[in-house]
């Protein structure tokens, strides 16, 4: 019999390792083992207590320290308590989702080889070992595979790039730099099913004939850092990983930039993160000036089930050109949060009224931002917009790493608007003029506007550094910030209009109240 306990770093913060000592020390003398899984991805269940059935798993949540005493006597039966949530299968934040790439996340051991192999792991690698390397790349391209960092580029496209590109040394490298705010999918998958990453990634390198991987891993996420540092010497021993492709571990220091991929790849070889001009592109001359594969987590995750279940029936979720599942991160004012994994195509305002259950303040939630801090801000009014790449883009939009962050009617985009260019003006490399001074620049015009200095002349002029941005910027950091700042003046220009709301407790003054 087993009890699990949420390991993930969210359900840490709230005191999960206390409760599981607790409950440790108390089912010691059943020899009863205390399991600690990843999140299940439904935070206001976060600690996560679940106890193993016959008839399956049954949940309690939230639990905190001070809630075992009563827990401990209803546990080992299943029984009535108030923070019962029954089969999470059947909970309605569950019962819509189709898990693909989390499927096993909150469900395995993270650390356990055999539990990971037991739940259908390296059935893609397997597969993918009796196919050719163009056979491999054929079958993520006819799955429509997209890359699920951010520019959602043909995953297949960029394997064969660097596969057809002349070099006796080729690498794969996986960006987890999770720096968007609101998302956490990355770590999720990281802290409970590292396993599947490294599958991903080796099936990768039998693609391209890579002899080596990099993942490249913010300094912020100790606990993915323990974890993936654990699966990596796993899979040394278990034979996963050898002298013919292994993975090494980088820790980057947190600057955003570096989730740009060529920026990220300076930081690898041990220089300044500051972005590359391209080109030459990653996949001709990428890490040490050999072709490179980046791609970013999810994408990389996705791989093991499309090898193993076949391309046809990854595509045949989604729409349009945006084929597969995406585990969509829900924060901000939302009453249900967390990681709901669907097929592309549900709308925004689906996400926000029904999955998300609509504002945890019970104001009306007036502007959702989609795509990170550099995302744009949809009114109400463009609830209907589907959750797909060219949907979003046709909306002057992004999807981004697929984080939604809601806010409720009391939020100040003008305000918003300059978090986004002072965001971008302290996390710029430098290295192109239109970031470094625009964005800088960007933070003063929009303080003259909100205090009413020549406001009209001034909104002329940050609209023309908007244009100088996005054209003339280097990379999407500075290319991106128009996003949130034409849209926050498009949709909600009466916030342009008035003074300042007075900041609240705890927030500094003209700082974005996020």
């Amino acid at each position: 019999m087993k009890v699990y306990v949420s390991g993930d770093a969210a359900a840490v913060a709230l005191g999960a390792d206390e409760v599981a000592a607790q409950i440790t020390a108390a089912l010691r003398p059943r020899s009863i083992t205390v399991v600690r899984p990843g999140s299940r991805g439904y935070l206001p269940a976060e600690p996560l207590v679940e106890v193993e059935t016959p008839t399956g798993r049954v949940a309690y949540g939230p639990i905190f320290e001070e809630d075992v005493p009563s827990l401990l006597p209803v546990l080992l039966e299943a029984g009535p308590h108030p923070r019962r949530l029954g089969r999470l299968e059947e909970h309605p934040f569950f019962v819509g989702q189709r898990r693909l790439t989390f499927a096993r996340v909150g469900i395995i051991d993270p650390r356990s080889w055999s539990d990971y192999r037991d739940h259908g792991g390296l059935e893609g690698l397997t597969r993918a070992r009796a196919l050719a390397p163009s056979e491999i790349i054929a079958r993520i391209n006819n799955s429509g595979l997209r890359g699920r960092g951010g520019a959602g580029f043909p995953a297949g496209l960029k394997w064969k790039t660097a596969a057809e590109a002349p070099g006796a040394r080729k690498f794969i490298v996986c960006n987890a730099d999770e720096g968007d705010s609101g998302t956490f999918a990355d770590r999720m998958l990281m802290e409970g099913d590292p396993f599947l990453l490294i599958e991903g990634m080796v099936i990768a390198a039998l693609a391209v004939g890579a002899t080596r991987g990099y993942i490249y891993l913010r300094s912020e996420y100790p606990l993915a850092i323990a974890t993936i540092t654990t699966a990596l010497a796993t899979a040394r021993s278990e034979g996963l990983l050898s002298a013919s492709f292994d993975i090494e571990l980088r820790i980057g220091a947190g600057a955003y930039v570096c989730g740009e991929e060529t920026a990220l790849l300076e930081s690898i070889e041990g220089k300044r993160g500051v972005v590359r001009a391209k080109p030459p592109l990653p996949a001709h001359q990428g890490l040490f000036g050999c072709p490179t594969v980046v791609n970013n987590v999810l994408t990389l995750a996705a791989v093991p089930h499309i090898l193993a279940s076949g391309p046809e029936v990854y595509a045949g979720f989604g729409m349009g050109r945006s084929r597969g599942t995406m585990p969509i991160q829900l924060a901000g004012n939302l009453r249900h949060t967390g990681l709901y994994e669907v097929p592309f195509g549900l709308t925004l305002g689906q996400l926000v009224d029904e999955v998300g259950g609509g504002s945890l303040s019970g104001r009306p939630i007036r502007a959702v931002q989609v795509g990170g801090p550099l995302g744009a801000y949809f009114p109400r009014a463009l609830f209907d917009t589907p959750f797909d790449y060219e949907a979003f883009t046709a909306k002057k939009g992004l999807i981004g790493h697929g984080g939604v962050v809601a806010f409720d009617d009391t939020v100040d985009l003008a305000a918003q608007a300059r978090f986004a260019m002072e965001f971008c003006a302290v996390e710029s490399c430098g290295k192109c003029t239109p970031c470094r001074i625009g964005s800088t620049r960007g933070v003063e015009v929009i303080d003259r506007i909100r205090g009413d200095q020549d406001r009209a002349a001034n909104l002329v002029v940050l609209k023309d550094l908007c244009e100088t941005l996005r054209f003339g910027s280097l990379c999407a950091l500075g290319g991106f910030v128009p996003y949130p700042v034409e849209s926050a003046l498009q949709h909600f220009p009466e916030d342009f209009q008035r003074a300042p709301q007075a900041a609240g407790p705890g927030h500094l003054p003209g700082r974005s109240q996020r």
